[in-house]
């Protein structure tokens, strides 16, 4: 999982395997480890009805209405957004880039840029 922070906005990407995770467990996360503390990303399947955030100690935690899981999937659908407080919430996809890049993209989805 990879997010990008800039500003009052927060947008995660997750790959195909980690999408499907998801759906599994209903619990996703991942860490940044820093000298003294990890700086922890995680989201959570809830039956609330929109994307929420909140951030308490050293924790981003997206709370991902069960619905939504459920439609992202199962559909080609490549992701939501959101609003929670100030901060704007993207959540997507991540697709294999179109240009050169060092990552491995191995479980990345398929761009549908790239279709030939």
């Amino acid at each position: 999982m990879k997010i990008r922070i800039k500003d009052n906005s927060v947008r995660f990407r997750l790959t195909q395997s980690e999408v499907a995770e998801l759906g599994k467990s209903g619990v996703i996360s991942s860490f940044t480890e820093f000298i003294d503390r990890p700086f922890i990303y995680t989201i959570e399947r809830t039956d609330d009805t929109e994307l929420s955030a909140s951030f308490i100690e050293n924790k981003i935690v997206l709370k991902m209405p069960g619905t939504m899981i459920t439609e992202w999937i199962s559909t080609d659908r490549v992701g939501f957004d959101g609003q929670s407080g100030l901060v704007k919430i993207l959540i997507e996809k991540d697709f294999i880039c179109i240009d050169n890049t060092l990552e491995d993209q191995s479980d990345n989805y398929p761009n549908p840029s790239l279709k030939c």
